[in-house]
């Protein structure tokens, strides 16, 4: 199975609607490849290097896919009753993580990362199927109206929101992308984030 490079995330300050785009919730966690093969997964990094601190979570992902070899971009996370993302609680390895999966890079030998975004989010979900009790979970999206759905992330408390071109492909990290990152600037758990790293 060949290795990828995520695809990069841009900034923009405000949000915005377009019919061509679609929107999803910006969780906080580590981004992180899920590479699922021989009834096994490795959680990679984005600069490559394997979570090894996170074997139970990849044995869940392993265990929900067994007879699938794949490539899944999303997000280790530890979430709330509510399901918002707590980014301390996985930072010290608090509390339980998950795996929030948004594309589809590589299923079964087939490279998908050519495919528009939104068909390589259907492979997606069709492939992780019902996740109940499971720590594989799909991120689904909204279209159009990323304005109200900013407002909402911001009024939960949540790191933001990420815009995406429906019709995009999957391109590394070094080349120019149709993903856009835009950030609650209220947001909680940002306070004294600069210290923390300074600290560990």
């Amino acid at each position: 199975m060949p290795t990828f490079q995520p695809m990069r995330l841009t900034r923009r300050s405000e949000p915005f609607d377009h019919p061509d785009w679609i929107y999803e919730v910006k969780f906080d966690g580590f981004r992180a490849l899920a590479y699922i093969e021989d009834g096994k997964c490795r959680l990679v990094s984005r600069r490559r290097h394997e979570y090894k601190s996170f074997r139970e979570l990849c044995a869940s992902i392993a265990v929900h896919l067994p007879r699938a070899t794949a490539v899944i971009d999303g997000e280790i996370v530890c979430l709330d009753q509510r399901g918002r993302s707590q980014f301390y609680e996985l930072m010290f390895r608090r509390g339980q993580p998950f795996f929030y999966s948004f594309d589809l890079l590589w299923l079964n030998g087939e490279d998908l990362r050519s495919l528009p975004l939104l068909q390589r989010k259907a492979r997606l979900k069709k492939l992780i199927g019902r996740s109940k009790g499971s720590r594989l979970l799909y991120l689904d999206h909204i279209e159009g109206n990323g304005s109200r759905f900013f407002a909402k992330a911001c009024e939960l408390d949540l790191e933001g929101i990420v815009a995406k071109w429906k019709a995009g492909i999957y391109i590394g990290d070094n080349r120019r992308s149709s993903w856009v990152k835009i950030k609650n600037p209220n947001y909680s758990q940002a306070e004294a984030r600069e210290e923390l790293f300074e600290r560990v």
